[in-house]
């Protein structure tokens, strides 16, 4: 009794058809691994680019308010309004950070002019300390 039995299908030898098939499979899988690799490239590729755009979010929000607090603040000559101090408050609030927002409700719950300076020394200090470059 023979050992291999040459009617066996795995005896057979590989009919042209079938390498066609085999290459076909191994350059689809060889495909997708790549496309694999340069999607994880570009998913970090854009978490770094979402973090950049939130940095510049955030630094515009902060110069906004800055802009505004030395105009409206700063630059007068006469008492801040109702409506000034709700949009310097709104703005505030909208930068989401809560040390600058602690900063100023000190600096608006000042009780002495020179308490109020300190207070907004403090307060411009941090609001450039929160600018970020790149």
């Amino acid at each position: 009794m023979p050992l291999l039995n040459p009617n066996h299908p795995l005896n057979r030898p590989i009919a042209l058809s079938n390498l066609f098939w085999i290459i076909l499979v191994l350059i689809l899988l060889v495909g997708n691994v790549l496309f694999g690799v340069k999607y994880f490239a570009v998913q970090k590729e854009l978490r770094q680019i979402q973090a950049v755009l939130e940095t510049q979010k955030t630094n515009e929000k902060v110069l906004e308010f800055t802009k505004l607090f030395i105009e409206k603040v700063l630059k007068t000559e006469t008492e801040v309004d109702f409506e000034t101090r709700l949009k310097l408050e709104n703005t505030v609030r909208n930068l989401g950070d809560e040390e600058i927002l602690s900063q100023w409700q000190k600096f608006t719950e000042s009780k002495t002019e020179s308490e109020a300076q300190d207070n907004v020394k403090n307060l411009l200090e941090m609001l450039v300390g929160k600018i970020k470059t790149q």
